[in-house]
This record gives C-alpha cells, structure tokens and sequence, in this order.
C-alpha cells in the first residue's frame, strides 16, 4: 500500500535491507506508523551526528604542517616519514593553503622545475574550500565533488584543526550506512 512505499522501501533502498512486506490489520496500523516514524527521527539524529568533528576525532590529533618557505624536497620528505598525501600549509599561526602529492606531480614535474629548488609557496594550492567542524558529512561530499577538492582544511575561528580527505569522507558515509543497515534489521527482527 501507499504506506509501504513511501516509509519502508526508500530506507531499504538506502541500506541495502531486504524486507519481505506482509499486510497488516488496519487496527494494528496506527500503532506501526508511530513506532516506524519514531525509528526514522532516531535514525535522522543518528546521522546528523556525523559531521567534520567526527571525522577528526577518529584520527590522530597531531596537525602536520610546513612552512611556505620550505622546499618542496623537504615537504615531500615530512608527508613520506608520516604517510600521508598532503600537509597543511602555516605562517606562523596563520593558514596559507595545502600542499599535496597531486601539487608537486602537476606543477614541479610536469612543469620541468626541480624539488630542491622550488618553495611549497610556489605550487601550493590556495583555494581549498575550507571547512568548520560542524558541517555535514553530505556538504563536505557536495565541495569536493562541485569544486574538484581532494582535501579539505578545517578552521574555527581561524584556528586549523586538521585536514580531511575524501577517503576519510568515503569511509565515514560507508559506516553511516552500515549503522543505519543494523538499525534498520534490528527494528525488522524486532529485536
């Protein structure tokens, strides 16, 4: 019926559940539309929880970072002794911008200039868009998709909290989703 297809099956859809639909009593139907509409603002608080903050809280606390006067060389050094592809870029206290693996392949290499003679200045990417930790996890999806950004630095109030990737993105929507799939087949099993 018209309540079968527009409660359950979108949020099976989105979790990947498979739900076998059985008819019920229109008696007991009032009673499993306010228990379902319960579960889907629980499910809706559930998922706005994840945001930049959380993203961030799940990775180390040590924000690294170069200078724009360091050399390319040097930075390439620092982001291979951490493993990681990109470093934020500092003045002091100050953000400046983002250097990335994807800079120094673009604009060194490709560009016929040498690592030990070029300046992170030189090459780094200024136009990230930034982002706060309160945002969503679908508006920081929606900047890197429209905006081509593989990496997005977080400020609040001027001040850098560290830097997110897309697969830090990626890997967040994956566990929401997960989560919202067992939410959703706890509620079928009535468990």
């Amino acid at each position: 019926n018209g309540f079968q297809d527009r409660r359950i099956r979108p949020l099976c859809h989105l979790s990947g559940a498979k739900v076998r639909f059985e008819p019920v009593r229109p008696k007991k139907m009032q009673v499993f539309n306010l228990f379902f509409m319960h579960y889907i603002y629980k499910s809706k608080i559930i998922t706005m929880a994840y945001n930049v903050s959380s993203i961030l809280n799940r990775k180390t606390k040590k924000i690294i970072s170069t200078t724009p006067s360091t050399t390319v060389l040097e930075a390439l050094k620092v982001m291979a002794e951490n493993n990681i592809g990109s470093l934020i870029v500092m003045d002091g206290d100050n953000y400046m911008g983002i250097f990335s693996e994807r800079d120094y392949s673009r604009k060194v290499i490709l560009m016929g200039k040498h690592s030990h003679d070029t300046l992170v200045s030189e090459i780094m990417n200024t136009e990230n868009p930034i982002v706060t930790p309160q945002q969503s996890i679908d508006d920081c999806m929606e900047l890197v998709s429209k905006l081509q950004a593989r990496y997005l630095p977080v400020l609040e109030n001027g001040k850098v909290l560290g830097i997110i990737s897309i697969l830090d993105l990626v890997e967040a929507t994956s566990l929401m989703h997960k989560e919202s799939a067992e939410q959703l087949r706890s509620y079928i099993s009535g468990s």
